[in-house]
């Protein structure tokens, strides 16, 4: 049995989460995996894309972690990362508008903006396959060949595969999207991407994202876009990336730093009463 818990269902985007103050209400470590599969069913549970904790962190005061529908945990998320700084003002843990984050992909520094949106800095973009965690011996992979499309990859602290097509909507994710999730280059599996360019300053992205499949918005995803959009000559270094759920802005500086901004939304609040 496994006892309830207060939660916070919050979204970016419609990425959606089920939030919980586990700095004040810890959960029990061994069943968190089949915690997050519960609370993320979308029949039987509350439904959701992720199950994300609020953590004490080990050299800043809080750490985000981040459990996907499949019960695996994930290094990062974009989306999410911007709802846990709301959600930290929520639940009355700080009230400074600049935090610092610790995450499976490093230290973030989250800060509100004076039109109600979340700035991330999402750190560097790692482009060397042995940091995004690939099997290829190549220094970059860029605009290669995989299965049957070319692919950009790219790493926001989790592994992306970037895939630019004329017609983001005449893409079956379901159909080619766990085919390249499960692709050899990737042993731990990867985020595919499918990206549209609008312009110069406009891009515009559908995901299958990994351990969840089809999502309507993924923030790392996005950065990853931007990146691979900006290296493969497509856009510039600040762009739009319009998702089914909404829109993101990017900013790839020079420093190889990428800068997200974008909403985070409460849908609402509960009690889960366990299994």
């Amino acid at each position: 049995m496994m006892g309830g818990f207060a939660f916070t269902k919050m979204h970016g985007i419609g990425n959606d989460f089920v939030m919980v103050n586990a700095l004040q209400n810890p959960l029990p470590e061994p069943s968190l995996p089949e915690i997050a599969r519960k609370v993320c069913d979308r029949r039987f549970g509350i439904g959701a894309d992720g199950l994300i904790l609020a953590t004490q962190g080990r050299d800043v005061p809080y750490a985000m972690r981040m459990f996907n529908p499949d019960g695996s945990e994930s290094e990062m998320c974009g989306n999410g990362v911007r709802c846990f700084l709301a959600f930290l003002h929520q639940e009355g843990l700080t009230a400074e508008s600049s935090v610092l984050v610790e995450t499976g992909a490093g230290v973030l520094g989250l800060q509100s903006t004076d039109s109600g949106q979340v700035r991330v800095n999402m750190g560097k973009a790692r482009l060397n396959p042995r940091e995004i965690g690939m099997d290829w011996e190549g220094e970059l992979f860029l605009d290669q060949p995989i299965s049957d499309v070319r692919g950009t990859a790219v790493s926001m602290g989790n592994p992306h595969m970037v895939i630019f097509v004329p017609d983001v909507a005449g893409v079956d994710l379901e159909q080619v999207g766990p085919a390249l999730e499960n692709h050899p280059l990737f042993p731990a599996r990867v985020n595919v991407h499918f990206v549209q360019v609008l312009s110069r300053t406009h891009l515009r992205q559908r995901t299958w994202e990994r351990g969840a499949g089809v999502t309507l918005a993924c923030g790392t995803g996005a950065c990853a876009c931007g990146v691979a959009s900006f290296l493969n000559g497509h856009s510039e270094r600040q762009v739009l990336i319009d998702l089914p759920g909404g829109r993101l802005e990017i900013d790839y500086s020079e420093d190889g730093i990428v800068w997200m901004t974008g909403p985070a939304e409460t849908v609402f609040q509960g009690e889960w009463a366990g299994t």
